[in-house]
């Protein structure tokens, strides 16, 4: 038999949301909503984890292609970065993945990205520091 939460996720959630208000607790379907509120803490993780990599993804195209530098990447890595100071404001926590590791993990495919945009060549290991990636001043001109 499947349940509400397979045939209809939406309708599921607002039933969940009615329960909880109601104070019937017994009714909940305690079982996935456990696991989705794990998976929102996953969601918060990636969309930060996303950022990273697309800076460095521009960082990359920045750095190794200074002849093509745009507004456009500029513009992408400000944006970026305005959104994990957002994250980081909403969720304090996701701050620990602003590690060198997490760092690694994201700049393998910002690395590929940046390959497959530029058929350059790319380090294979990340030049660079999480300062660099939040914080480095990029100017148009910069050659």
């Amino acid at each position: 038999m499947t349940t509400l939460y397979e045939q209809d996720f939406g309708l599921w959630a607002e039933q969940m949301a009615d329960l909880i208000a109601a104070g019937r607790f017994a009714e909940l379907d305690i079982e996935n909503l456990v696991e989705e509120v794990r998976d929102l803490s996953k969601r918060e993780r990636d969309r930060l984890l996303s950022s990273l990599r697309l800076i460095v993804h521009h960082l990359l195209k920045w750095d190794y292609q200074p002849q093509k530098r745009s507004r456009s990447w500029q513009t992408t890595i400000q944006r970026e970065r305005l959104n994990i100071k957002k994250y980081l404001r909403d969720s304090p926590s996701l701050k620990r993945y602003l590690t060198p590791e997490y760092l690694e993990q994201v700049y393998e495919t910002g690395r590929l990205d940046a390959i497959a945009e530029t058929d350059l060549d790319m380090p294979v290991d990340c030049p660079y520091a999480i300062a660099d990636v939040l914080e480095r001043n990029l100017e148009v001109g910069e050659r």
